[in-house]
């Protein structure tokens, strides 16, 4: 008798290589060997300045030096200057002990 009626599912099993592993989609991180920075400066004293950015943070650039040009550090201020998370204390529930430490429950001490 033929499962057409009965088997519910696939009948090949699906390979394991797409189910898991190695990603190699991934994106590569900015400012690594892999994918560094490409940066344009006017002077050779701002290419200083930027290759001193650079070290603090431990990030790597091509910078070219064009007179001619504006400078372009797009990709390095964006990376320098990433929000931060902000991180909120919770507020105790209302049987909670009081955090003042009175040993009171808080909706009868500071709510």
């Amino acid at each position: 008798m033929s499962d057409k009626f009965f088997f519910k599912g696939k009948k090949e099993k699906k390979p394991k290589h797409s189910s898991y592993g190695f990603n190699t989609k991934r994106a590569a991180k900015a400012g690594t060997e892999e994918s560094p920075f490409l940066l344009l400066v006017n002077t050779p004293v701002r290419k200083a300045e930027i290759e001193q950015i650079l070290q603090e943070n431990n990030l790597i650039a091509k910078i070219e030096v064009k007179a001619d040009v504006s400078e372009n550090i797009a990709e390095l201020e964006g990376f320098l200057n990433k929000p931060k998370t902000i991180t909120v204390v919770a507020q105790p529930q209302r049987n909670e002990p009081c955090p003042c430490g009175s040993g009171k429950k808080y909706k009868k001490c500071c709510a």
